[in-house]
C-alpha cells in the first residue's frame, strides 16, 4: 500500500511540475476505458468546509433561450452532460435563481435538482455534489428576509436540503449603495439558518470585496468564494487585484466565462459569428484577437490539446476554479480534457504576452464594482 502511494505521488509530481511542452496524458478514449477521473484525487480544492473539483461547470445556458437557444428538447442531452461530468470527478456546478428566460426563470436550478435525483450509482457521489447558486439583487428584494426567502425558493426548485455555496449575484454599490447592507445581512441569515454551507459573492471589485469580507468576518461568517469574469481575455488590473486579495484572505476565485463566451474556442472568425447578441459582441472583439488565438493554437498543437483546453488550463494554473458553460456531451468531453496536465511557466508567459498584444479585451460585466 505504501509503495502504491509513493508511486502515485511520484506520478502526480511529474504531471504538476514538468515544464516540458511535449508531455501529455493519454487520449480521452483511454480515460473512458479506464473509468477514472481526469485529475488525481488529491488535486481536489478546499473551499472552507467544502471539497470541490479543480474545475466546475456553469449552467447559464440551461433555460436561456435568448442567448444560448435553449429548448426543452435539450434536456435529455443536458442530463447526459451532467452524468458524464460527475462520472469524471466533477462535483461543482454553478447556477443562479435568475438563470432561465421568461417563463423558464429558475429552469437551470430545476434541471440540476432533477439530474441529481436521477443520477445513477452511489448515493455518496450525489451527496458530494456542490451546488453554487446565486441570488439576484432584484429591485423588489429590499430586506434580508427577502434574500432568505429567495434561498428557500432555490432549495424548493432543486429539491435539496442545503445549498453548497450561496452567492450574491451582484452588488448594488454602483447604483443603489444603501441597499448593500440588506444583501450582506441576507447572506449572514442564510448561513446562520443553515440554508447554505458556505457563502460567496459574484461581480465584486477589489474595494467592495474587502468591505464585505470585513463585514461578514465581524459577524463570524467566512467569505469562501468570489466569482468574477476571469480569462486570457479578462486579466486586467482589477481582475488581478481581486485575485491577489482573495489569495491573501483565503477566498477561492471562481472564474466564469473562462472561454470569453466562446471567443477563445477558435471556432469563430469575423466571417463566422454565432447568432444573436453574442455575434454583435464577437464582431467588435474577434478581429483584434489574432495574436492570442495564434499562441493558443500553437500550444494546443504541441500539447495535442484543443484551444479551449489550453485556455481553461491557463485559468487553473493561475489558481482559479474555472466554470466553463456546457450544454452538450461534446463540450463536456472537450472541457474535461483541460484537466490532468499543466501548462509550463514558459507557456503561461507566452499566452499572457499574446493577450497583452491583442488590442481587444472582453467587456467587463456592468455590475462589477470597484
Amino acid at each position: 500500500m505504501a509503495l502504491c502511494l509513493s508511486a502515485s505521488k511520484s506520478i502526480a509530481f511529474n504531471i504538476r511540475c514538468s515544464n516540458s511542452t511535449s508531455d501529455s496524458l493519454p487520449s480521452s478514449s483511454v480515460f473512458k476505458s479506464l473509468k477514472i477521473p481526469r485529475f488525481w484525487p488529491w488535486q481536489k480544492v478546499k473551499m472552507g468546509p467544502l471539497t470541490v473539483s479543480p474545475m466546475g461547470f456553469g449552467t447559464w445556458a440551461w433555460g436561456n433561450q435568448l442567448l444560448w437557444g435553449y429548448q426543452d428538447s435539450m434536456d435529455s442531452e443536458l442530463q447526459q452532460t451532467f452524468n458524464l461530468a460527475v462520472e469524471n470527478g466533477i462535483n461543482l456546478f454553478d447556477t443562479a435563481d435568475s438563470y432561465g428566460t421568461g417563463k423558464l426563470n429558475g429552469q437551470s436550478e430545476k434541471l440540476l435538482g432533477k439530474f441529481i435525483r436521477e443520477l445513477p450509482g452511489d448515493k455518496q457521489v450525489k451527496n458530494d455534489i456542490v451546488i453554487a447558486t446565486k441570488f439576484a439583487a432584484y429591485p423588489w428584494r429590499l430586506t434580508p428576509g427577502q434574500f432568505v426567502n429567495a434561498c428557500k425558493s432555490s432549495l424548493e426548485r432543486m429539491e435539496i436540503e442545503q445549498i453548497g455555496i450561496g452567492q450574491l449575484h451582484w452588488s448594488t454599490a454602483n447604483y443603489a449603495p444603501l441597499r448593500e447592507r440588506a444583501l450582506w445581512d441576507g447572506l449572514v441569515a442564510m448561513y446562520e439558518k443553515g440554508l447554505v454551507r458556505a457563502v460567496g459573492v459574484s461581480n465584486y471589485g477589489p474595494k467592495q470585496l474587502l468591505k464585505i469580507y470585513k463585514y461578514l468576518d465581524d459577524r463570524g461568517v467566512p467569505l469562501r468564494s468570489a466569482q468574477v469574469q476571469f480569462s486570457l481575455l479578462s486579466m486586467g488590473s482589477d481582475q488581478m487585484e481581486i485575485k491577489n486579495i482573495c489569495d491573501s484572505l483565503g477566498i477561492r476565485v471562481i472564474a466564469y466565462s473562462p472561454l470569453g463566451l466562446g471567443m477563445l474556442t477558435g471556432k469563430y472568425t469575423p466571417s463566422n459569428l454565432p447568432p444573436g447578441p453574442r455575434g454583435l459582441l464577437f464582431r467588435q472583439i474577434l478581429p483584434g484577437l489574432e495574436p492570442l488565438l495564434t499562441s493558443l493554437r500553437e500550444i494546443a498543437q504541441r500539447r495535442r490539446k484543443t484551444i479551449p483546453q489550453v485556455a481553461i488550463n491557463w485559468c487553473i494554473c493561475k489558481g482559479t476554479i474555472p466554470i466553463p458553460g456546457v450544454k452538450s456531451v461534446k463540450q463536456t468531453e472537450e472541457n474535461l480534457g483541460a484537466l490532468g496536465w499543466q501548462l509550463s511557466s514558459d507557456e503561461l508567459l507566452q499566452l499572457e504576452y499574446a493577450a497583452l498584444d491583442s488590442p481587444q479585451k472582453m467587456i467587463q460585466n456592468v455590475f462589477q464594482t470597484k
